[in-house]
This record gives structure tokens, C-alpha cells and sequence, in this order.
């Protein structure tokens, strides 16, 4: 009996070693696609001034210009986003400031700009 169980133990034992506790490997990461065009904004670059919607208009224009130069931004999206502005042009034209600002927060919002 003695040796029965001696045998038992040695089997947990053994069982116990071929066990591991490590983590698997992490899986490969994809490389990130390399951007296209320039990488940074230039040194020089400045946000328009300027108050109410004509200000926020030309603001969010000036930024999305430099996403697209820069990769940052897609030709698709940036069309997006300029016939989102076109609307926000006609609504500041026609006097409608507020909503014209609130319509740029709005298309910011919806495509991941703070």
C-alpha cells in the first residue's frame, strides 16, 4: 500500500511539472500602415481668427486641410466633412450663427475631432 502511494504521489508530481503557468505569447501586432505624404504639421501652420461660425468654419477647414496633407485624413472622409461645412456656410450666411456653430460641433463630434 505504502508503495501504491508512493507512485500516486510521484504521478502528481510529475503531472504537476509538465504544467505551465506562463502566459501564451502575445499575438503579432500588424505593422500600422505608414502615412501618407507629410507626417507632421508644418511649423508655420496657424489657425485662422476669427469670430462666430465664419471662425469655426475656417478653423475646422484649416484642420481638416492639414489632416489631409499630412495622411491623417482620407480624400473620402475629407469630402465628408466639406459637405458638412458647405451646410454650415449656408446656415452662417443666412444669419443662423448658432446653428451654423452647433452643425461644426456636431460634424467634429461625429468624426472624432475634440
Amino acid at each position: 500500500m505504502r508503495r501504491l502511494c508512493l507512485i500516486a504521489v510521484s504521478l502528481l508530481a510529475l503531472a504537476a511539472c509538465q504544467s505551465t503557468s506562463e502566459a501564451p505569447a502575445p499575438a503579432p501586432q500588424a505593422a500600422a500602415p505608414a502615412p501618407r505624404g507629410v507626417t507632421i504639421t508644418p511649423a508655420g501652420f496657424r489657425l485662422p481668427e476669427g469670430g462666430g461660425c465664419q471662425g469655426d468654419i475656417a478653423r475646422f477647414r484649416a484642420i481638416q486641410a492639414n489632416d489631409l496633407e499630412t495622411g491623417h485624413v482620407t480624400r473620402s472622409v475629407y469630402d465628408q466633412i466639406e459637405a458638412e461645412m458647405k451646410r454650415a456656410d449656408s446656415m452662417c450666411a443666412a444669419g443662423q450663427s448658432g446653428p451654423a456653430s452647433a452643425h461644426v460641433r456636431a460634424t467634429k463630434s461625429r468624426f472624432g475631432y475634440p
